[in-house]
């Protein structure tokens, strides 16, 4: 299903990074950054929800107003019941909407903004998105303390938060349209290649969108997947050409832009909901705005899975969500 908008904008965004994203390519690019996990918090858990706050403040500066004059924010995250983004909204006081999509989260809340603006339901939104890699290893995976080994295909979770500002006022970045996925479950088991999970279903949602909008993928720029990592990445361009003939050409994924690709600490790349919004609201967007790219479509992709299910040896489901951007005229 795509929505059509002629009237919803980003106005203006805020990113906050952690210490490796710090270190990353686009640390020139972010709003603010920080050197350790903690950010002046006793938890990771903590920590996260400071980065929202951080974001959103940073949006709240940009454009000169106040929680008061914000109709709605949007926000989710990988934690349990999406606590990180729940206890930053007790502290933000502007009317709340949680939701989970895992790394799909930042695409799905702007198409759940764009269609309430669209629908002259509120005037304004912030939309967030976050995560933390010390959070989110102690849940789905082992604490970090632990120290185990992981295969070669392992993602890194991208510490940080991204806030965009979206108004009907015709000005930044125009939000064209919104595609929303279907759930794709191919059969795949293994936790530790995430690529492989989602590649499927960024596929169909990016077909699906072509479809709908009647467009070639020339249309767009640049086409940017979430945080499929060097392997989903290779498997996503074979299966579009081999399912669908379509030539992936002006494409790339912010999991293999986030962190410096000849650092194997990061395993096969960044992940997390963090990780498409943290590249697109820093570099992406400085480009748009110096009409290097006119058209660009933002395809989040999310593993739906949870450390119950893996254990019980269920395949994990995936889904994406694709927005597409156009510079204002």
């Amino acid at each position: 299903m795509t929505f059509q908008y002629k009237n919803v904008y980003i106005n203006e965004v805020g990113t906050v990074a952690g210490p490796y994203e710090k270190k990353g390519p686009f640390n020139s690019y972010y709003d603010k950054t920080y050197e350790n996990f903690y950010m002046g918090k006793p938890t990771w858990e903590q920590a996260e929800s400071k980065l929202i706050e951080d974001s959103v403040d940073v949006v709240l500066n940009k454009i000169g107003k106040t929680k008061f004059d914000i109709d709605l924010h949007i926000s989710g995250d990988l934690l349990n019941q999406t606590v990180a983004s729940n206890y930053a909204a007790s502290s933000l006081g502007i009317p709340f909407l949680g939701i989970y999509s895992a790394c799909a989260t930042s695409m799905e809340g702007l198409i759940i903004a764009a269609n309430m603006i669209e629908a002259k339901s509120i005037k304004n939104c912030i939309c967030t998105a976050s995560s933390h890699n010390n959070a989110a290893e102690k849940q789905f995976r082992y604490p970090v303390e632990y120290g185990g080994p992981k295969p070669k295909t392992t993602t890194f979770t991208a510490t940080g938060a991204a806030s965009s500002y979206l108004t009907y006022h015709k000005s930044g970045i125009k939000v064209d349209s919104g595609t929303v996925g279907i759930v794709k479950d191919m059969g795949i088991k293994d936790a530790y290649h995430m690529g492989a999970v989602m590649a499927p279903a960024a596929a169909e949602t990016i077909y699906r969108h072509l479809m709908d909008t009647k467009r070639e993928i020339g249309y767009y720029d640049l086409v940017l997947t979430g945080d499929l990592g060097i392997y989903g990445k290779e498997i996503l361009k074979e299966y579009m050409m081999t399912e669908y003939n379509i030539n992936l050409k002006h494409y790339d994924d912010s999991a293999c832009m986030i962190y410096d690709p000849n650092n194997k600490e990061h395993y096969a790349g960044g992940s997390g909901p963090a990780c498409l919004p943290l590249v697109a609201y820093s570099y992406i967007f400085d480009k748009m705005r110096k009409g290097e790219y006119k058209r660009v479509l933002l395809v989040a992709t999310g593993a739906l899975m949870s450390p119950s299910m893996v254990n019980q040896k269920l395949s994990i489901p995936s889904i994406a969500h694709a927005i597409s951007l156009e510079v204002v005229e």
